[in-house]
């Protein structure tokens, strides 16, 4: 192969890999990102976009009802266009998209559409893809990075021994929205984040919808009032969930799946639906990289753990690593890998950026009613040797809240003492997701509870609710007292 050279060669171009590729550039570095696919990754064309998009056209389904039943609106629904949705949502996706591949050329990012694998330790060899053009610049080359090389493929969606997701009745959460059609029931296998949104969405569209966990409680990774709201809140959507249960098989049945599921207590059930949702989780993906060219091996769960989580640099010197490579507490978020790619571009350019803070980066469900959070679980903190001290107050307790008729809550964790630090901020609610900033900043800048209740929060606003937790922990509590 003939050869290139370059500062910085950047392997993916979803979020973790563009963002480096574009600070770096900003920076002044010359920067070749190699990308067998989309630029943009999963994020962009089948994960967070796309399903907010699809997300927001549920919320809007729920609308409609809502204003029948509850404002006495005389509205009716006709039907979804599916077509017409889709259409929409693509839309949004594509100028995305654009947008991103825009940034990249007018940053002087060179784009190689090929797939890489490691030669040596800063060096990749880039063969074409059936995705790729041939005649691309780079492509069928050797390149070297005089300063930095950095991983950032991703991950895929994880499935379960004997199950084999294909076609329209199983499918994964990276092909769920891209199945022909709404089903009229669908079976949710994973409560965490992406199930619950996903059976969020059935739900709004009309479909039966069965969410099947094998942990204790739906996102068993959050607070555990955060899951008793959001539990008690699908529930009364008509959601059916089954906690401690784990599937024993599946099969396709004529229209449909057949899943045999052992719940926690009882005999096995056979449960029907139209479609199979796996939302398991999901796995780096380092098939064909090379790693150990460079020296470089996975941990037993596929991960890339760095020698220096201050860089993200692996053991490999002048290898770094971004995104769902990286094991915890890295958090697999989007808005993660933005910050790691960031770090990991200001640190190739010579600069000392400070380390990503991983308890102040929020965690968002975008289900209805949607969860956020940030910091640590009251349980995690009890854990960590904290005297803690919570307060729990529910958005009903609030006008807005009232207005809303959604249910959820807002929960603080905080350190005993006066000045002791807000340790966790735990929401559940409608837009909760565009709440819990201000709570990421109390978190990070080791607010205490009265630091943030001299500031005044808007009445009448869901916001209030947390204002008024945040009241109550200083001693000042309004409509609540400790």
């Amino acid at each position: 192969m003939s050869g290139n050279s370059t500062d910085v060669i950047v392997i993916g171009g979803g979020t973790g890999g563009y963002s480096t590729a574009l600070r770096a550039a900003h920076l002044g570095l010359d920067v070749a990102l190699i990308e067998r696919d989309l630029v943009g990754g999963t994020c962009l064309h089948r994960g967070c976009v796309p399903s907010k998009a699809m997300l927001h056209a549920a919320e809007l389904v729920d609308g409609v009802s809502e204003a029948r039943e509850r404002w006495g609106v005389k509205a009716t629904l006709d039907g979804v266009d599916w077509g017409a949705l889709v259409a929409t949502r693509d839309d949004i996706v594509s100028r995305n998209h654009k947008g991103v591949e825009g940034q990249l050329v007018e940053a002087g990012v060179t784009v190689v559409r090929g797939t890489a694998t490691l030669a040596g330790a800063r060096e990749v060899d880039v063969t074409t893809t059936a995705r790729g053009d041939a005649t691309a610049h780079g492509a069928g080359q050797r390149w070297t990075a005089r300063r930095g090389l950095v991983l950032a493929t991703g991950s895929r969606p994880r499935t379960l021994p004997g199950l084999d997701p294909a076609g329209a009745h199983i499918v994964t959460s990276d092909d769920a929205l891209f199945a022909p059609g709404l089903p009229h029931s669908v079976l949710v296998l994973g409560g965490g984040a992406i199930g619950v949104e996903y059976a969020s969405f059935h739900r709004s569209m009309g479909a039966e919808v069965t969410l099947v966990e094998a942990a204790g409680r739906l996102l068993p990774l959050e607070d555990e009032d955060t899951s008793r709201h959001l539990t008690r809140a699908l529930k009364k959507r008509g959601i059916t969930v089954l906690t401690g249960a784990r599937l024993l098989d599946a099969h396709r049945v004529g229209p449909g799946v057949e899943a045999r599921v052992q719940p926690a207590r009882g005999d096995a059930a056979t449960l029907a639906a139209e479609r199979l949702l796996v939302a398991v989780g999901r796995v780096p993906v380092t098939d064909g990289l090379g790693l150990g060219a460079a020296g470089l091996t996975t941990d037993a769960r596929g991960y890339l753990p760095p020698a220096r989580w201050d860089a993200f640099e692996t053991a490999a010197s002048g290898i770094h690593v971004v995104g769902d490579l990286l094991p915890p507490p890295s958090l697999g978020l989007a808005h993660a890998s933005f910050a790691e790619g960031l770090v990991v571009a200001e640190t190739l350019a010579g600069l000392a950026p400070r380390p990503v803070d991983y308890a102040a980066v929020p965690r968002v469900t975008y289900s209805s009613p949607q969860t956020a959070s940030v910091g640590l679980s009251e349980a995690e903190a009890r854990a960590a040797g904290y005297e803690v001290r919570a307060n729990v107050m529910p958005l009903t307790a609030t006008a807005k809240g009232m207005v809303h008729g959604q249910g959820g809550m807002g929960k603080v964790v905080a350190e005993r003492g006066g000045e002791g630090r807000v340790l966790g901020v735990h929401l559940v609610g409608p837009h909760v997701s565009e709440m819990i900033a201000e709570s990421q900043l109390a978190v990070a800048w080791d607010a205490s509870p009265a630091d943030i209740a001299q500031h005044i929060h808007p009445h009448p606003t869901l916001s209030e609710a947390v204002g008024e937790t945040f009241l109550t922990l200083a001693g000042r509590g309004l409509h609540q007292h400790a």
